[in-house]
């Protein structure tokens, strides 16, 4: 019985304690999963960043995984050429263009998969704690790319144990609870009620 909609330009956060089902639920929009009951309705193209650490490809250079994620989403190959030095430059990889995504740090390959992600226009975006990846740069850089989209008509739903990022960002906020929606509305009083029952400062 979980039920909501997310409308163009509106940020969803979603919050609960570990396994209550948050991931499960943004992968199930995502299409990564099937539900076994219910229907997902989604309109445009989805982007989601689930986990940073997957989805680049050791065989292939750092150049060749751009072409590779953005032809995935549906980009043509001009469009490509168009954002490869932006998507360079923002994750700061552009020295590292023809090595492979082994010989990179975790740090290096979790800030190309997001600015690949980020950089291909997406209708809706779906993010689960890419906040807590990375340096202070790059949480920062990250931040404030998501809050520029926000401005560019595209929906984002967001999962984080960072409620001050909840707050701050979104404009609702789903509580989910052993795969149930606990509360849903305004990040005060839902972000309130949660911090109650869970003594979270």
């Amino acid at each position: 019985d979980v039920s909501f909609t997310v409308e163009k330009r509106e940020v969803l956060g979603i919050i609960g304690k570990n396994a209550s089902g948050k991931t499960t639920l943004l992968r199930l929009i995502a299409g990564i999963h099937v539900p076994d009951s219910g229907k997902v309705y989604t309109e445009g193209k989805i982007i989601s960043l689930i986990n940073l650490c997957v989805g680049l490809k050791n065989r292939l250079s750092v150049l060749d995984n751009i072409f590779l994620t953005c032809s995935m989403y549906g980009m043509s190959r001009s469009q490509i050429q168009d954002v490869i030095k932006p998507i360079l430059e923002f994750a700061g990889v552009q020295q590292y263009v023809d090595m492979y995504p082994y010989q990179l740090s975790q740090g290096m390959s979790q800030r190309l998969s997001f600015s690949i992600a980020v950089h291909t226009k997406p209708d809706i975006l779906l993010l689960d704690e890419v906040f807590s990846a990375g340096d202070i740069q790059f949480k920062q850089k990250a931040a404030q790319k998501i809050e520029e989209l926000i401005f560019s008509d595209i929906s984002v739903v967001m999962v984080s144990h960072g409620l001050h990022k909840i707050a701050k960002m979104c404009d609702r906020v789903l509580w989910i609870d052993k795969g149930a929606i606990r509360q849903s509305g305004a990040p005060k009083f839902v972000l309130g009620a949660y911090r109650e029952t869970c003594s979270v400062a």
